[in-house]
Parts: C-alpha cells; structure tokens; sequence
C-alpha cells in the first residue's frame, strides 16, 4: 500500500470520527486580563493545524492550557469526544498530548538515545538497558526516516537545530503521543533544516497523529498544514481547511480581527 493511499484513508477516517481534541468556549484570566475569551477549537487526527496570531495573541496560553500547565477559567476540553480535566502536564502526557516548546527541553551533554528515554529509561536486573534504548531509538528514527544523524550515541549538544527538533519529535512518537504540539518548529534554521522538520511534520500527521503548529512563518503553513485557526486578542477570529485562506486573509485576521474582502483559495494563493 503505498504513501498517498494511507494517508488518503486516515483523512477518511478522520472526516467521520470524533475530533481528537476539541476545545468549547475556554476562557483563561489572570486577574484582569483576559488572555482567552470563548475559544473553539477542533483539532483532527491525522492532520496538521496551524496556530497563528501576532505576539500576545493567546498562542502560548492555549498550548499552555492544552499541555495541562494552566487550568482554564471556563470552558471544556474535550479528548476523544469525551470531556476532560487536565490538572497538570502529566494528564496530558497520560492521555497522549506532547508538547515541545522551543526550547525543546534536551540535554546536551546525553546523547540522542538518552535523551530520547529521558525519565523512562530502561532497565534489566536494575542495571540500565542501554542496548533496548539504543535499539528503539534507532528504529524510531528510521521510522520517521530521520537520516541526517550519524549514530543514536552522538551528544545532543553537537546537533544542529533541525536535528535537535527531529530528536524531540521522535522523543514524542516513543512516548505513543496521538497529539503533538510544536512551538515555532523552525524558528531560527535554515532553508535545509526548515525543510526537514516540515517534512517530519507531515511525516507525523500521515502516520496519523494529531499536529498543533505555532508558526508565525506563513510559508511554513501553506507548505505542511491541513487547517488552520487564527488567534487575536484572545479569540478565534478564522479557522478552517488551509484551502479556504489566502496569505493576505490570514495576516488581516491577525493583526485586524477580521477580513474585509473575500479570501482567494490557498490553492491559487500558493
């Protein structure tokens, strides 16, 4: 079976299935500040959503409130069509939720393999298991056809950007994530690097997990995402398939809160 047609059935099967996260009227305040008002938000399995919005749009408080870290002040998280409480980052990590946030939380002076067991490490007659961890890691990376590292023993801290992403991905596809969430994924690589995490971006998404992206970079959206929302003040202003946006509408919803023309399909715009 080949690429086009798995990934053909996953956006079938998705089309039909309940969202994997859908967020009902969340609202979060921090005394007098009202950072969410009422959002909503459905996020697919299988495919990628960008999260777009101009500096103190929301961005960071969603995902924040999403990863478990903030609760919010009103409104419903709903998990595979059943609501939940996610009373800290372990919730989510429990239902499958995975955030990386731009600093990507790896340590430099481990290598790729243990980075990537970090806190789950391995062991057998309480001794740690460095071959499973060095066997599952290489298969991991193979699976996300990740082939830019020379060895899964090679120190994170020689890495560079686009590899130091692909590690925290494949850090989340070990740890069984159906959604992962990604903070500026390409902010500061180059046009190499840039193009290898949006390929392990949509590498994900076909394979069936759920993407949240924060992107500020509109070239990056229309090149990997499947739907987009957009964020100003606080509030869904636009969200939908990318094809029902141009990049002109997107950047009028973010720095206006609304668009005064029709949007020219994406299809066209790209």
């Amino acid at each position: 079976m080949n690429t086009e047609t798995v990934t053909s059935q996953v956006k079938q099967m998705t089309a039909t299935a309940p969202q994997l996260l859908a967020l009902r009227g969340i609202s979060k305040t921090f005394g007098p500040v009202h950072a969410l008002a009422a959002v909503d938000l459905d996020v697919p399995a299988g495919q990628v959503t960008a999260l777009s919005g101009d500096n103190g749009a929301g961005k960071s408080v969603l995902i924040k409130t999403v990863a478990g870290l903030w609760q919010p002040t009103s409104g419903q998280i709903i998990w595979e069509g059943r609501p939940v409480l996610l009373r800290s980052p372990k919730d989510a990590e429990t239902l499958g939720i995975t955030t990386i946030y731009q600093d990507l939380a790896l340590c430099d002076n481990l290598d790729i393999a243990q980075n990537m067991f970090l806190g789950h490490e391995p062991t057998h007659h309480l001794v740690l298991d460095e071959d499973t961890m060095e066997i599952a890691a290489r298969k991991t990376l193979e699976e996300l056809s990740v082939t830019s590292v020379r060895s899964v023993r090679q120190p994170v801290g020689s890495l560079s950007g686009g590899q130091r992403q692909s590690v925290a991905v494949a850090r989340a596809v070990m740890a069984h994530a159906k959604l992962v969430i990604m903070d500026e994924p390409t902010a500061a690589l180059g046009v190499s690097q840039t193009q290898l995490v949006l390929d392990l971006i949509r590498r994900l998404a076909d394979n069936g997990v759920g993407v949240i992206m924060i992107s500020h970079n509109l070239n990056d959206v229309f090149s990997v995402a499947d739907r987009v929302a957009v964020l100003h003040l606080g509030r869904v202003v636009a969200s939908g398939p990318l094809a029902e946006f141009d990049r002109q509408s997107i950047v009028e919803y973010m720095t206006t809160g609304r668009l005064e023309r029709p949007a020219t399909r994406a299809v066209a715009a790209a």
